[in-house]
C-alpha cells in the first residue's frame, strides 16, 4: 500500500501501524468519492455544459466562466478514477500505472487546476468591470468566450514544464541541460506561483474593489443592465469553495519545494503522514469538480428555466412546441 512499502511488514512498529491507519483512511475516502462525489460531478458537470451551450442566447458572462470550469471539471472527473484505483490511494487497487501514465495524469491535473483557479479569478475581475461600467461591453459574454480560450492556451503552456521534466528522464541523465530541468521542487514552485499566489493577490484586489463599489451608491445601481444580485453571492460562494479546496494541495507544493519529499527522508517517521496529507489534499481538490456545478444548480435563478426549455425541446423533437408557437404569434401581433 502506497509508502506503507518502505516498513517490514513484520514489524510491529508505530510507524508501520499509523501507515496502515492511513491507507485505510485513505482507502475508505477515495471508494466514498469514487461512489458518491464521483458520479454527481460527471453528471452535473455534463448538463451544466449541455444546458447552457442548448441556451447560447441567454448566457451571460459568469454562465461563460462556470461552462469553462465545468469543462476543468470533466478532465478532473477523467483523471479522478484513474489515480484513485491505483495502489497510491487504496488497498484494494484495480492497476498500476507506469511513468508516461503518471505525467499524462500530472499534466492533465495541472491544466484543470489552472483553468479552474483563473476562471474563477477573472470571473471577480469582470463582475468588478460589469458593475463599474455596465454599458461598455468589456465584459460581454463574446470577449468572455476569447479569454477563456486564453486561459486554456496559458493552462497548457504552464504545463509544458512537466513535460519536459518527463522527456529529460527518458532522453539521458548524462546530459547538462536535462539534469539541470530534472528538479521537481521548482516545477512545484512554478505551479505553486502561477497556479495560486496570482490568482489569490488578483481575487483579493477584485474584492476590494467590489467591495469598494458596494459602498458608493450611483445612479447606475440601477441599472437594468447589471447583472443579477445572486451572482454577487454565486461569485463569493465560488471563490470560497475553490479555495477552500484548492489550497491544501497547494499547500503541499509548497512543503515539497522548501523541504523536498519531503525533507525528512533520513528517519522517514514524517513520511506516512506527508503522503497521506498530499493524497487527501489531491483528494479535495479532485472535489471541486462536483462541489461547483452542484452549487451553481442550486443559486442560479435562470438555470431550471434553461433546463426546462431544454427538456421541452427534446420532448418536441422535431415539432415546433406550442410556448415557442405562441412566442412566434406575439411577435407577428
Amino acid at each position: 500500500m502506497w509508502i506503507c512499502m518502505v516498513y517490514n511488514e513484520t514489524d510491529a512498529s508505530v510507524d508501520y501501524q499509523l501507515c496502515q491507519d492511513f491507507g485505510l483512511i485513505l482507502s475508505v475516502f477515495s471508494l466514498i468519492y469514487l461512489l458518491v462525489c464521483f458520479p454527481l460531478g460527471l453528471c452535473y458537470n455534463v448538463l451544466l455544459v449541455v444546458v447552457n451551450l442548448s441556451n447560447k442566447v441567454s448566457m451571460t458572462m459568469p454562465d461563460v466562466y462556470f461552462v469553462n470550469m465545468a469543462i476543468a471539471g470533466l478532465v478532473l472527473n477523467v483523471v479522478a478514477p484513474v489515480e484513485l484505483l491505483s495502489s497510491s490511494f487504496t488497498r484494494w487497487f484495480v492497476w498500476e500505472y507506469n511513468n508516461e501514465v503518471y505525467i499524462t495524469l500530472l499534466i492533465l491535473f495541472n491544466i484543470s487546476s489552472l483553468v479552474i483557479m483563473y476562471s474563477t479569478t477573472l470571473l471577480s475581475l469582470d463582475y468588478y468591470i460589469e458593475r463599474a461600467l455596465p454599458r461598455t461591453y468589456m465584459s460581454s459574454v463574446y470577449n468572455t468566450k476569447h479569454v477563456c480560450g486564453f486561459i486554456w492556451g496559458g493552462a497548457v503552456l504552464t504545463s509544458f514544464s512537466s513535460l519536459l521534466f518527463y522527456v529529460c528522464n527518458h532522453v539521458s541523465t548524462k546530459m547538462i541541460e536535462c539534469s539541470k530541468m530534472q528538479n521537481k521542487e521548482a516545477a512545484d514552485a512554478i505551479m505553486m506561483f502561477i497556479g495560486y499566489v496570482v490568482p489569490a493577490v488578483a481575487v483579493l484586489y477584485a474584492f476590494v474593489l467590489i467591495l469598494r463599489i458596494r459602498k458608493e451608491s450611483t445612479p447606475l445601481d440601477q441599472d437594468s443592465a447589471r447583472l443579477d444580485p445572486s451572482i454577487h453571492r454565486l461569485l463569493l460562494a465560488s471563490v470560497c469553495v475553490q479555495f477552500v479546496l484548492w489550497t491544501p494541495y497547494y499547500m503541499t507544493l509548497l512543503v515539497h519545494t522548501i523541504a523536498g519529499t519531503p525533507g525528512y527522508i533520513s528517519n522517514g517517521h514524517h513520511i506516512p503522514t506527508y503522503y497521506f496529507l498530499r493524497c487527501v489534499s489531491k483528494l479535495l481538490a479532485f472535489s471541486s469538480s462536483f462541489a461547483m456545478p452542484l452549487m451553481y444548480r442550486q443559486m442560479n435563478k435562470n438555470f431550471s428555466n434553461k433546463l426546462q426549455r431544454l427538456l421541452r425541446r427534446l420532448h418536441c423533437r422535431d415539432q415546433s412546441c406550442p410556448h415557442e408557437r405562441s412566442t412566434v404569434q406575439q411577435v407577428v401581433t
